[in-house]
């Protein structure tokens, strides 16, 4: 079964399933979280789950899921919201550093009506780069059929004593639909590869 869900996610896209790039906008918390309610002063209920990353050098990070219901009212009312975040700030490599520099989730068609960077323009992921925690973004978000996959605007690495790695930025991005549990590819820059629980609508 991991053989198969990797060689899927691996595969070639289908013809006629071009590559999309996705809008990608910084933003601060916490006014990227009144997208998501009309409360006062833009306070979210979350739902968080993670799950080990097995690191090729012997140590384990973690990816975080967070997912919530934009409210009643609020520009994303009736959509949900999902964001990410590969923690691997305690995380000690027993031989050497190992490095993240991409992941791919399934996740299906991705709303594109929301303004997060209040220019105006619709935006399609956002990454809380002030006011949260971590240290890197991404550098782009590409989708071919149901597939993203997020690229890190530098490898995300573990460090040579707890507290010492690296942690990437919350990125996010909303679906129409519901989540589910599913699983996401984690890529080293050594070429290891580490099926991960997640959450996305698909």
């Amino acid at each position: 079964m991991r053989k198969l869900l990797i060689g899927l996610l691996f595969a070639p896209a289908a013809a006629g399933v071009p590559a999309a790039p996705l809008k990608v906008v910084n933003v601060a918390a916490p006014a990227i979280n009144c997208v998501f309610t009309t409360a006062s002063p833009c306070t979210i209920g979350v739902h968080d789950t993670s799950a080990d990353v097995p690191m090729s050098d012997g140590g384990t990070g973690r990816l975080q899921s967070r997912t919530f219901a934009g409210k009643a009212e609020s520009p994303a009312a009736g959509l949900f919201a999902y964001e990410y975040r590969l923690n691997l700030t305690d995380t000690v490599g027993a031989v050497k550093i190992a490095c993240i520099d991409w992941m791919t989730i399934s996740f299906g068609p991705v709303a594109n009506t929301l303004d997060y960077d209040h220019d105006q323009k619709p935006d399609q992921v956002f990454v809380v780069t002030s006011g949260g925690v971590g240290t890197i973004g991404l550098a782009s978000a590409v989708q071919t059929a149901d597939t993203i996959r997020f690229k890190f605007s530098k490898p995300v690495c573990d460090g040579a004593a707890s507290g010492k790695g690296d942690s990437s930025f919350f990125w996010g991005l909303v679906s129409k639909s519901p989540p589910k549990d599913v699983t996401a590819i984690l890529h080293e820059t050594g070429g290891a590869t580490h099926v991960v629980k997640a959450r996305s609508p698909t």
